[in-house]
């Protein structure tokens, strides 16, 4: 070992031994970066205990533990009767090397156990274990031992060498192809199989410890940690130190890789061979979709996944058949008392599965109760489907065989939950149109897919647009453009020719739908009612308005039922915390009449004799008469993995009158936000409050207190009392948000109204008084900062055409409100400095947000702050510095203001991924307001964590042919 890499363990190590728990790891994992070896050293040392750990850093370079002489190895240097050839790698025992063996002329491999360990009984034990248990397993699917041997101090297992990459090397370079996943997993099956019969358990299983030739053969390496057990039995010990640990240099050190264990596992319980069962799944997984099944920045986030979460099923690629998506499942069952029983029985799947000719890819994310039909394979694949479906009119159609495939999102481009389905299907199921989000934030890119054809075509005369919906006989195509410039519901003839308007609008509508008297139906905004016109044009009416009286609070997504008698509408009420506890309702527009089908659902669409409505990333179905208006049965599962949001109602999958079904695979996000504190050096620590679908938290200016936003279908404000724990209602209106405090605390700015034209409001916090509007200008006001005065609000103004700029809205001064600026860029997140002479705020100005400062109120200096990229300015209350957040970055820099303003070099204070404001509901990152807050000292940051957000997302769609035959013969099974 170097000096130089000794000096940097040493530093590295002292930096750790200062840290505690997921802050350790995350440091580590930083420091280190890609390099595993040298984490693995300083954890090591860290394994020690202080007064141990301080002996052995006081040793020379030379007698360092992890890579003492052992690692000094030289290619042609000899140990024994072999000749050291190259260095294979290093495990947690032991390092492995290449070498030769002089007596029989063979290639070995060798493990060496590292010195540290020579005198540790514990490790010794396990070295030995391993070879006496590879000793008494001969198969060919393992690699095999040749002896325990030692050699001048030096203890090492002579083992068969195994030429080829391990499976994790080979899966870098991305997932294995459907086929060559099942026969790998066929063989790792068998060589497990083999162990169990002989009552042995691996407990490490990985790609990492699985070799792949280049013919495909494989074998399983790596036993250290394999251990006789006891044949399985329906109940366990409870003991939590059972297995999970073993006495390794003094410490309690976890046994086997977090991201493989079993629950049990790493709930420290008593194991048996279904923890293998387990580890295999994950491999499976890790094999169809080149992802880990169960994924976290640190040990404990992995664990926690392991024991509470399920892996993103929409990620798995093309698997041949819904038998493998099933097998994979049980393997990955958290309760072992429900997993696969024997490991023998999965390997006589994959073999029959082997033996089977290809048949059309299939999901684990689209598996219903009864049979998996959900779909995802590569694009390739879908293409090749579609290109021998014979697609013709649904009137007369032959019946289709149950057929599923997928279509890939052009450019990568993402799949995310917002306000309007980003899918629809024709009504004889020939055409597909779907618009995607560019670039994560940009505008919605609106496209249609033959699936006769080869490749989605973009709608170049709409450059931002979707929410696709027909009529009946297939002719048209209606939708609804999204550009702020151009909101307005539109159609294009299929046949050909240029986009016809509508219906010109101000607020984007959340959803449309056309009825068969060619009316088409639509929501006005957010809240808005139920709207009608005629499909040649004309002029709206009302056909159902909001009873807010009665407690309503959002209608969205109509459905028009055949026969144009009735429309189903999603409504959500101020009882509902979220869209999976909406009802479905259908209005009768031309009486005035409603009624409630069912509770408890959102996104209602009908097909083939059933109603059909999503909840929790799921389709519901039940039958459903459209002339009586009427539910037939108990609502069943039809499908599961159907990208969807809580916050808005909205479940990316529409069905044509034939039957046939088009989603966007993914989970149900919302609700999964939590509050937390993060110090300076990015240690975090939870506010003790429930898991909402929090936004724009504000701390008072004392600190003991938050206002917040929570979304959903009612957007309210709250605050939160830090001493009492007590989370109190500041609005009951149902469309508030973006809370500011007034300089004494006494007062709540914020905006209200429909979603898109919003007006300024403020409230007492002790709410003595009824809120009251601020006169402003603008057509959508959002309140973003409150002077040190309390003389003037800085808000953003938006408008259909016109980008956000910052407004001044004047509180004694007669309430005129005035710009502060005329760049035509967007620009928002005003905030006053401290002492009220400065404005910081973020600008596009450039082509990319950044954070600028000010004179206020003008004119006066303009000075950039942000070197490549900012957004979300907030000033340290008690002056002397400004934050910003640049990507996951959160970014410090050091100012004054007086006698004018001076800024330091940005400097990062912390790295960790926290919500940006990117919400199904809400604005998203950019020149938007603030989605964190300081407390006065800057000390700590109030942050918002979202389980949610990155999985949120899409790549594909699934379309399932002949899915109304399938829901019969579920009715049926039920």
């Amino acid at each position: 070992m170097t000096q130089e890499r000794w000096r940097r363990i040493k530093e590295l190590y002292h930096e750790a031994r200062q840290r505690q728990g997921n802050d350790r790891s995350t440091f580590l994992a930083q420091a280190c970066g890609s390099d595993v070896e040298l984490r693995r050293e300083v954890q090591a040392l860290l394994n020690q205990d202080a007064d141990s750990g301080s002996k052995i850093l006081d040793r020379p370079a030379a007698e360092l533990l992890p890579e003492s002489s052992v690692m000094q190895l030289a290619p042609g240097a000899n140990l024994g009767q072999y000749r050291i050839g190259e260095h294979l790698g290093a495990g947690g025992m032991g390092t492995v090397y290449k070498a030769t063996d002089m007596k029989l002329g063979r290639q070995v491999a060798l493990k060496l156990l590292r010195p540290e360990m020579l005198e540790d009984a514990g490790a010794g034990a396990r070295f030995e274990r391993e070879a006496r248990t590879l000793a008494s397993i001969n198969h060919p699917g393992i690699a095999a031992i040749y002896g325990l041997e030692e050699h001048e101090g030096v203890r090492f297992l002579a083992l068969e060498y195994v030429p080829g990459p391990t499976l994790a090397g080979r899966l870098q370079r991305g997932p294995l192809p459907p086929r060559e996943a099942i026969s790998v997993s066929k063989q790792i099956a068998e060589a497990l199989e083999i162990a169990h019969a002989q009552g042995i358990i691996h407990r490490d299983l990985k790609p990492s410890n699985i070799k792949v030739s280049d013919k495909g053969q494989v074998k399983v390496l790596d036993f250290g940690l394999a251990k006789p057990v006891a044949p399985p039995r329906m109940a366990r010990s409870t003991d939590s130190t059972a297995t999970l640990t073993e006495n390794l240099t003094g410490s309690m050190t976890i046994v086997g890789t977090p991201a493989y264990m079993s629950p049990e596992q790493a709930s420290g319980r008593e194991l048996d061979a279904r923890t293998d069962i387990w580890s295999f799944g994950c491999v499976l997984y890790e094999a169809l979709t080149g992802k880990q099944a169960f994924r976290g920045a640190t040990v404990t986030e992995v664990l926690a996944a392991v024991i509470e979460r399920e892996p993103d099923w929409a990620a798995l690629p093309a698997v041949s058949s819904t038998r493998l998506a099933l097998l994979l499942k049980r393997c990955l069952r958290k309760d072992a008392n429900s997993r696969l029983r024997d490991i023998g029985d999965g390997r006589i799947e994959l073999e029959d599965l082997l033996a089977a000719p290809e048949q059309p890819a299939q999901n684990a994310a689209g598996m219903t109760r009864r049979t998996a039909i959900g779909a995802l394979s590569g694009a390739a694949a879908g293409v090749a489907a579609a290109g021998v479906f014979a697609i013709s009119r649904y009137r007369g159609a032959v019946p289709r065989k149950l057929t599923q495939f997928s279509i890939a999102s052009p450019n990568s481009e993402e799949f995310v939950t917002t306000f309007g389905n980003r899918v629809g299907i024709s009504p004889d199921g020939a055409l597909i149109a779907f618009n995607t989000r560019a670039g994560g934030v940009g505008a919605d890119l609106f496209y249609t897919r033959l699936l006769r054809e080869l490749e989605s075509k973009r709608v170049k005369e709409v450059p931002s647009g979707g929410g696709a919906f027909f009529p009946r006989d297939g002719r048209w195509m209606g939708f609804l453009t999204t550009n702020v410039a151009e909101l307005a519901i539109r159609k294009l003839a299929l046949s050909g020719g240029a986009p016809v308007t509508i219906c010109p609008h101000n607020v984007a509508p959340a959803g449309a739908t056309w009825a068969d008297d060619d009316t088409i139906y639509w929501v006005d905004g957010t809240p808005g009612g139920l709207m009608s016109i005629p499909a040649a044009g004309g002029k709206p009416k009302e056909a159902a308005k909001i009873d807010f009286a009665q407690g309503e609070r959002q209608y969205k997504y109509p459905c028009a039922l055949p026969g144009g008698k009735a429309v189903l509408v999603t409504v959500a009420t101020a009882e509902n915390a979220t869209f999976d506890e909406a009802r479905i309702v259908a209005f009768l527009p031309h009486t005035g009449q409603r009624k409630i089908l069912l509770e408890g659902g959102t996104h209602p669409r009908y097909s083939s004799g059933y109603l059909l409505y999503t909840r929790d990333a799921k389709i519901l179905a039940v039958r459903f008469d459209p002339d009586r208006l009427e539910v037939q049965g108990q609502p069943f599962t039809a499908l599961e993995g159907v990208l969807m949001s809580r916050n808005t109602g909205v479940a990316n999958f529409d069905v044509s009158a034939s039957g046939d079904l088009a989603y966007v695979p993914g989970i149900c996000d919302g609700g999964a936000r939590t509050l937390v504190w993060v110090d300076r050096n990015g240690k975090a620590e939870p506010v003790p409050l429930a898991a909402k679908s929090y936004l724009h938290p504000r701390l008072s200016p004392d600190d003991r207190r938050l206002a917040i936003e929570v979304e959903g279908p009612s957007h309210n404000l709250y605050v939160y009392d830090f001493d009492r724990g007590v989370l109190a209602d500041i609005t009951t209106d149902g469309v508030s948000h973006w809370p500011v405090w007034s300089p004494d605390g006494s007062q709540l700015s914020y905006r209200s109204g429909p979603m898109g034209s919003f007006t300024l409001w403020r409230v007492p916090a002790d709410r003595s008084r009824t809120p009251q509007q601020v006169p402003a200008t603008g057509f959508s006001q959002s309140a973003e900062s409150w002077s040190p005065d309390g003389s003037a609000i800085a808000y953003t103004a938006a408008g259909p055409g016109t980008p956000s700029r910052i407004m001044i809205a004047r509180l004694d001064r007669n309430h005129q409100a005035e710009s502060i600026d005329k760049e035509k860029a967007p620009e928002g997140s005003p905030k006053f400095s401290p002492d009220g002479r400065w404005l910081a705020y973020c600008s596009n100005e450039s082509g990319k947000p950044q954070v600028y400062v000010q004179a206020f109120p003008g004119p006066g200096a303009k000075i950039q702050i942000s070197s490549d990229g900012g957004t979300d300015p907030v000033w340290k209350r008690t002056g002397g510095e400004l934050y910003y957040r640049n990507g996951d970055s959160m970014m410090a820099v050091a100012v004054s203001t007086a006698p004018t303003f001076k800024a330091s070099r940005p400097q990062e204070l912390w790295k960790r991924h926290y919500s940006h404001g990117m919400s199904s509901s809400c604005g998203p990152p950019g020149a938007t307001s603030s989605n964190y807050d300081v407390t006065a000292d800057g000390k700590r940051f109030l942050m918002i964590k979202d389980d949610d957000q990155d999985r949120a997302t899409s790549r594909q769609i699934v379309v399932v042919l002949g899915w109304a035959d399938e829901l019969r013969r579920m009715t049926t099974k039920t």
